[in-house]
């Protein structure tokens, strides 16, 4: 069966409930992953828009592991990847949650490596199928999510520590407040 182009595994209604379930889900995340990386990162949309991935990522994983039992073995790679990527956003939320030395660092590789995880099955499963996508080598469709990440990641962290997103980190200490007029 195709759909927007796309070839859908006939496996069933189960299996197309949950795939249904699971790109809505899977669309959600790349939208509030976006949004969050996006936002000023202080309280507000930020954090908001993270839930919003966690949870939607979160879901992605549960129907990638009901499909992969569905279709066992031809996806239990998009399992795997999912689950790796679930594991990435909790080792980012776990980091911003404890709040020690470096956390900021552990938060964006994480949740950051999770994105491309996200976008990694994605390319993996729908990389053939996709104009532009189907002209590269196959080695593409999992290498170039995360170095796009890769380089995302620095660019941000590098941002980060020359406080250029953390207005309110540098006017928080006093070394930072010019002395008053005499």
């Amino acid at each position: 069966m195709r759909v927007l182009g796309l070839e859908i595994p006939d496996a069933g209604p189960v299996f197309v409930g949950v795939l249904t379930v699971h790109v809505m889900a899977g669309l959600t995340g790349v939208g509030s992953a976006t949004l969050a990386c996006l936002a000023r990162k202080r309280p507000g949309r930020h954090p908001w828009w993270g839930r919003v991935y966690l949870w939607a990522l979160g879901t992605v994983s549960v129907s990638a592991v009901v499909m992969a039992v569905i279709r066992w073995p031809a996806d239990v790679h998009l399992a795997a990847i999912a689950l790796v990527a679930c594991g990435l956003a909790g080792f980012g939320w776990w980091a911003r949650r404890r709040h020690r030395p470096g956390w900021p660092v552990r938060h964006a590789i994480g949740l950051g490596g999770s994105f491309a995880a996200l976008l990694t099955g994605f390319y993996v499963d729908n990389g053939p199928q996709l104009p532009v996508w189907n002209r590269l080598p196959h080695a593409a469709y999992w290498l170039l999510p995360s170095g796009v990440a890769a380089v995302l990641i620095w660019r941000a962290l590098r941002r980060y520590a020359a406080g250029v997103n953390g207005p309110q980190r540098a006017a928080a200490s006093p070394a930072a407040r010019p002395a008053p007029p005499r």
